[in-house]
């Protein structure tokens, strides 16, 4: 899984699409945000919120387990950091099924 934290702008989409577009895929599936046609060529994007359903439920299942991706809650992150640091555990944790604890932790 490939994300970014950040508005819905171009310089959010650049760091994303770098990530990618080292997939090599034939098309990509897209809700047709405005700034795709200025990075994926045309004839690759397939606008569809049919296919997205698979994007839309991980999206529902981060803010399922994190409380700071809800806008008002008094979780709610106001640190960049912190909440890359949230959903960067939370995905290893879903994939892993594992926290990892650094070493200096471990008793």
């Amino acid at each position: 899984m490939g994300w970014v934290l950040g508005d819905h702008s171009a310089e959010t989409f650049q760091p994303l699409w770098t990530l990618v577009a080292r997939w090599q895929c034939y098309f990509y599936v897209t809700d047709g945000w405005t700034v795709y046609p200025s990075f994926i060529p045309e004839g690759d994007q397939i606008v569809s919120k049919t296919y997205m359903t698979r994007v839309e439920g991980e999206n529902t299942r981060l803010r399922h387990y994190l409380a700071r991706l809800h806008r008002k809650t008094l979780c709610y992150s106001k640190s960049v950091e912190m909440l890359a640091h949230s959903v960067r555990l939370l995905l290893h944790y879903l994939k892993f099924d594992d926290v990892p604890v650094p070493p200096r932790f471990i008793s």
